[in-house]
C-alpha cells in the first residue's frame, strides 16, 4: 500500500466528514479508488506481478460491493461520490 497516513487522514475528511470517521463508506471507497489507481500504474510497468494482479482484483471487488451498498442506501450520495472519484458508471 503506497497511501500514507496524512493522505488518508485528509481523503477521510473530504469524503467522511472528519478525520476520525474512518468507516464510511464514502471515505472507504476514496481510499479503495486511491490505492486501485497506484496499483495499476505499478503494473502498466510490471506485468509479470501475479500477487499484485490479485491483489487489485480483491480491491476491485472490494470497491465494487461497497459502491453496490451506497447505491442501494443512498442513491444521490453515490451519485456525487461516482462524480467526484471520476469513475466510470
Amino acid at each position: 500500500m503506497s497511501i500514507n497516513t496524512d493522505d488518508k487522514l485528509k481523503m477521510y475528511k473530504e469524503y467522511g466528514g472528519s478525520e476520525k470517521n474512518t468507516g464510511s463508506t464514502e471515505a472507504n471507497v476514496a481510499v479503495l479508488t486511491a490505492r486501485i489507481n497506484h496499483m495499476s500504474q505499478h503494473l502498466r510497468t510490471n506485468k509479470k506481478d501475479f500477487a499484485n494482479q490479485r491483489t487489485l482484483q480483491i480491491l476491485v471487488g472490494r470497491r465494487k460491493r461497497l459502491l453496490k451498498y451506497l447505491a442501494k442506501k443512498d442513491i444521490a450520495g453515490y451519485r456525487t461520490l461516482i462524480e467526484k472519484l471520476e469513475l466510470r458508471k
